[in-house]
């Protein structure tokens, strides 16, 4: 049994049947990816995982527990967090600034900012924070607004934000949509760094196939809102049925 599991999950919008017996295990400890074409169902899937969208029919737990009517916040306290397709970050403060944001929060949805009980926690908490950012090579840029920061340095401080909060399953939206080929394999680096030192679980939804075939240990293969095919990548990239579904050839 895997730490996410997804069974017989549908989804319809009107008419559209956008998930389709959904079924899917993420292993503890695995990096789990799912792709497919545009409008394969790959978002719907993420948001009935976070609390955005509720399921018509089918399961989806997490350690055992039901997601299914929970808020994303509730989702978040339970140890998922999300990176997004376009960095959610706060432009107008500092890198550190934005870091100290969910320093202070708690899991269990207080927040603790001039809480602390003494000087000493505050220190302890910055302290906290500047070790996450130098995990994720940002510790030089603390000053820096993060406006100005590069798609790549926004992305790093997004997962620094995530990854303060101590979560068991990281998801992770196309996390190097448009970035440079350059930004795009430091941050694959990055990612086997965390995964590795923090023996974190993570679910990939993304289309460059180079990020998927160096991060994934399973694939999932979606196409018009039902799995085609889950495999390990060397055999998903040779399997024919994914290259009829998914448009246009793998490039790794």
């Amino acid at each position: 049994m895997g730490i996410l599991e997804i069974k017989g999950v549908n989804k319809r919008f009107g008419g559209l049947q956008a998930l389709g017996d959904v079924n899917l295990s993420v292993a503890e400890g695995s990096c789990h990816a799912i792709i497919g074409p545009n409008g394969a169902g790959k978002s719907t899937l993420l948001n009935c995982l976070v609390g955005k969208l509720i399921p018509d029919t089918g399961s989806v737990t997490f350690e055992g527990k039901s997601l299914l009517g929970r808020k994303p916040h509730e989702i978040n306290q339970m140890g998922i967090s999300r990176v997004f397709q376009t960095p959610e970050i706060f432009g107008d403060l500092t890198v550190m600034e934005n870091m100290l944001i969910p320093c202070f929060a708690r899991r269990d949805g207080s927040f603790r900012m001039h809480a602390y009980e003494t000087i000493t926690d505050e220190r302890a908490i910055i302290e906290e924070a500047e070790e996450m950012l130098d995990e994720v090579h940002m510790l030089d840029k603390r000053d820096m607004h993060a406006a100005s920061l590069s798609r790549g340095d926004k992305r790093r401080l997004e997962m620094a934000m995530c990854l303060v909060q101590q979560p068991k399953l990281l998801l992770l939206d196309e996390p190097t949509a448009g970035m440079a080929r350059a930004d795009t394999n430091n941050t694959i680096e990055l990612l086997k760094q965390i995964r590795q030192k923090r023996n974190l679980t993570m679910a990939i939804i993304e289309h460059d196939m180079h990020v998927v075939f160096s991060l994934a240990d399973r694939v999932t293969v979606l196409a018009q809102g039902t799995p085609l095919v889950e495999d390990t990548p060397e055999k998903i990239k040779g399997n024919p049925k994914v290259r009829e579904a998914y448009l246009g050839e793998a490039h790794v």
